[in-house]
């Protein structure tokens, strides 16, 4: 299904019935079917909400780069237009972030009534010394490449240079959504953490590269009322993984017998 938000041709879907609505908020450079597995889970009992963020999926990217915020503020007007007051939000990895950002907010338009949080990411991770050389000489080596003249005598060279740098979400996005993918990992949420006041559960892969376990062991820390369920022997998409593991806990947290 589609819906007009804003402006934005958004692709969304509902399964489940409930009286009580849960909503998912996608990880980066996925589409809204990855999370049938998690509406599975429990939407013999609750309303499950999957859509694409816009630049994601089947949605339409956004007309300028945006941040989390404008993320957040995107996902208020969503809410508005399916008519929904109150929820559970779900978020895995950018989708985490997205959740930080309003749940720290000190007023929404509908009220979060619990957290979910899958291998979210928000923590920005301490760079070695070597990371930061690293990034530095690719700065300067990027504004050299960058001269016109250079490019003019290497063009095919330099291309495949640019082909191989960064990670394979940014390699695969557009240069808008770029754009908001550089604005996204350079922000740091840690100091919002300690503002969610909702009931929050943790479930992380102890092999996650992406956004390691020990962010998952941080934000248990800095957020008041959480707990951390840890699945062994997964990585970033450990709902997909282990998903015997992931279902039983959230039949367990959402109190599905």
């Amino acid at each position: 299904m589609n819906i007009k938000v804003d402006g934005y041709n958004i692709s969304y879907k509902i399964t489940g019935t409930g009286e009580k609505t849960v909503v998912m908020l996608q990880g980066w450079g996925t589409d809204l079917g990855v999370y049938d597995s998690v509406a599975d889970a429990i939407n013999e009992k609750y309303t499950f909400v999957q859509f694409d963020f816009p630049g994601f999926g089947g949605s339409d990217e956004p007309r300028e780069a945006w941040n989390v915020d404008a993320y957040a503020d995107f996902f208020c007007k969503f809410m508005e237009a399916l008519g929904i007051k109150k929820a559970t939000l779900i978020g895995h990895s950018y989708g985490g972030r997205v959740i930080i950002k309003l749940a720290a907010r000190e007023s929404l338009p509908f009220e979060i009534t619990n957290i979910v949080l899958i291998d979210s990411a928000g923590v920005l991770p301490k760079r070695s010394f070597a990371q930061k050389m690293k990034i530095r000489r690719y700065k300067v080596l990027k504004r050299i490449l960058n001269l016109k003249l250079i490019y003019a005598l290497f063009p095919e060279v330099i291309d495949e240079w640019r082909s191989r740098q960064g990670s394979a979400d940014y390699r695969n996005a557009t240069p808008i959504m770029r754009q908001c993918l550089v604005m996204a990992v350079n922000e740091d949420l840690t100091e919002l953490l300690p503002k969610i006041k909702q009931d929050t559960l943790l479930i992380w892969g102890d092999k996650d590269t992406a956004t390691p376990i020990s962010d998952g062991k941080l934000m248990e820390e800095r957020i008041p009322n959480s707990g951390l369920a840890v699945l062994q022997g997964t990585g970033h998409f450990s709902f997909l993984e282990q998903p015997a593991v992931f279902r039983n806990i959230m039949r367990s947290y959402f109190q599905i017998s």
